[in-house]
């Protein structure tokens, strides 16, 4: 079965971002719909983003990763109140979509 993970590196202090939002669409014509949602765990991770029973579907998806309160949390501003990262799902396999994260910068990459 097909499944959506990710997890969020806090690059600042090399350690992981719990407690943040990522909320996923997917993209049907010209708009976004919410498909799923979670908040890391303590090691920054969503396992499992979309139910065992939804196929993942091939198309365009969208994670945004509801960063403000993180950073409100940890004391520290930030530039970016939300992260979103916008990728194609071309075959059905696992995708794993992690965030490296800091308050003024973040990457992404295509993780296994």
């Amino acid at each position: 079965m097909s499944q959506i993970t990710t997890h969020i590196l806090d690059t600042t202090k090399g350690k992981p971002a719990p407690g943040v939002t990522i909320v996923l669409y997917a993209q049907q014509a010209d708009d976004w719909q919410e498909i799923a949602r979670g908040v890391t765990n303590q090691d920054g991770r969503i396992a499992n983003l979309l139910p065992d029973s939804m196929p993942l579907a091939l198309g365009i998806y969208k994670m945004k990763f509801l960063v403000k309160s993180y950073f409100e949390q940890q004391q520290t501003p930030t530039f970016y109140p939300f992260v979103e990262i916008v990728f194609d799902i071309a075959t059905p396999e696992h995708y794993h979509i992690p965030l490296l994260l800091n308050p003024f910068g973040y990457s992404t990459y295509r993780g296994s």
